[in-house]
């Protein structure tokens, strides 16, 4: 029998966003948008969960409502680099060192959990996957040309190739939304953060590229989960309507 993988969950959080300051403490019925995020991600019952944050506040929230958070540099670029650094901070705590770290959102109150059991299941059918991701079909058509919505293209045995802005592959009627959740093997992220950004990163200013022209490989999972994200004010009202406390 193959020895059962150790697994941490962290999720990063800040409050600085241009487009809806305080974020992360947007109220969903009665909790922080944060604390939902936390929530969903315990509901897979894989590991100890953590939120990672550079502001106390969010990490008090999360903390009055019984969970774990670890506060960490404020001055980390991005969120890869935040997680990283909250799974040392835990590992010189004494905590063990994982085989796999999950990257979930914070902005993402309605997060399925059987994303994160279906990640770590799939290691074990793609050994030689680096880093687990999710995709799913675009269905609506506006969404084809919307750079926000991030797309993927893929080997047929579900291998990232490419992620972009752009509508890729170039003239498909169907295309494939990349979810920005990942599940890294430990090495791969250290590896991944000890990199700079490399120039497909900058130039499409997606952070996956540069674990891409690094050589690492993502696995792109298929799923029916459209995520909800939790970007704008409006984006909120939406999450209201569809969460069920």
């Amino acid at each position: 029998m193959p020895t059962p993988l150790s697994i941490l969950t962290l999720i990063p959080s800040r409050l600085a966003s241009t487009r809806f300051p305080n974020k992360p403490l947007a109220d969903i019925h009665g909790k922080p948008m944060i604390v939902r995020a936390y929530e969903q991600a315990l509901l897979a019952g894989v590991g100890k969960v953590f939120v990672a944050s550079g502001d106390a506040e969010i990490n008090a929230a999360v903390e009055a409502h019984g969970g774990q958070a670890i506060l960490t540099d404020p001055a980390l670029p991005s969120g890869s680099d935040r997680i990283w650094a909250a799974t040392q901070t835990l590992i010189a705590g004494g905590h063990p060192q994982p085989d796999i770290i999950i990257n979930a959102q914070g902005d993402e109150p309605l997060l399925p959990p059987e994303l994160i059991t279906q990640a770590i299941a799939a290691f074990a059918t793609h050994p030689q996957a680096d880093v687990i991701t999710f995709a799913h079909p675009i269905t609506n058509p506006d969404e084809l040309t919307n750079p926000t919505k991030v797309k993927v293209v893929c080997a047929e045995d579900g291998r990232a190739l490419y992620f972009s802005r752009a509508g890729i592959p170039h003239g498909a009627s169907t295309m494939l939304r990349h979810i920005g959740f990942y599940a890294y093997r430990y090495a791969a992220l250290q590896r991944y953060v000890s990199a700079p950004p490399s120039p497909l990163e900058l130039q499409e200013k997606l952070e996956q590229l540069r674990g891409l022209e690094m050589g690492l490989t993502y696995y792109v999972l298929t799923t029916h989960h459209e995520p909800v994200g939790v970007d704008t004010p409006a984006d909120l009202a939406h999450a209201l309507t569809l969460f069920k406390p």
